[in-house]
């Protein structure tokens, strides 16, 4: 199937129609490709589901073999927020491309996004029309909460995962986040990794596991 991203894709294990579909966005300077290795994993023990992981849109700035969902280096929030909301349309569009393609609806469909591209897939779900099912973060942060506090649609289940060690997104941004959510009356669940620095360990690949088969099965 053609996506308007790059996408790597893997199909369901057993080789019949997907009956759900993971949607796994990659951090600041990395691929699909990268991101497929968690999505490989899963995959193992969800053999309905589609996984899909597209690049974001553009080439990074910082690492041009890598890619980026938009512009981190010297800007402004106004300006990050102005070209989030351009990559925003851009990942709804996959979303909606990826429901026309495989069929399935929104409530069976998860997002999973890591550093960047969980900001990416926060920003995006909670303001989408159609709620989708669920959403995985790990180690990111919400970009800009007086734009999505007025800007709030969609209520999907919620699972943020941070390490306590971070020092790219540090962990005062899960903090903040869950603090929003629970204002705004949000069901959400967080773990904080011991020891953990900017990166997915076992126990959160576990821990999603756990939580995309609850909510996808």
């Amino acid at each position: 199937m053609e996506y308007s991203l790059d996408t790597t894709i893997l199909n369901t294990t057993t080789k019949v129609q997907p009956k759900n579909a993971v949607i796994l966005c990659h951090g600041y300077g990395g691929d699909g490709k990268d991101i497929s290795i968690l999505a490989n994993y899963w995959r193992n023990f969800m053999p309905e589901t589609i996984f899909l992981c597209p690049n974001a849109p553009e080439i990074c700035k910082l690492n041009p073999s890598g890619f980026q969902w938009f512009d981190l280096s010297e800007q402004t929030d106004d300006e990050i927020l102005s070209k989030s909301l351009i990559t925003e349309n851009k990942l709804n569009g996959f979303i909606d491309e990826v429901k026309n393609k495989t069929k399935i609806e929104s409530n069976k469909i998860a997002l999973v996004g890591f550093s960047q591209g969980c900001m990416i897939s926060a920003q995006t779900v909670l303001k989408r029309q159609d709620t989708i099912k669920c959403l995985i973060g790990f180690s990111g942060k919400i970009l800009n909460s007086n734009h999505l506090n007025k800007n709030l649609i969609s209520r999907p289940e919620i699972y943020l995962m941070h390490g306590d060690k971070d020092d790219v997104v540090p962990i005062n941004a899960l903090l903040e986040a869950k603090e929003f959510f629970i204002k705004n009356n949000y069901k959400i669940s967080t773990k904080i990794f011991k020891d953990c620095g900017h990166r997915i360990p076992q126990e959160g690949l576990s821990e999603g596991l756990t939580f995309l088969k609850k909510n996808l099965y």
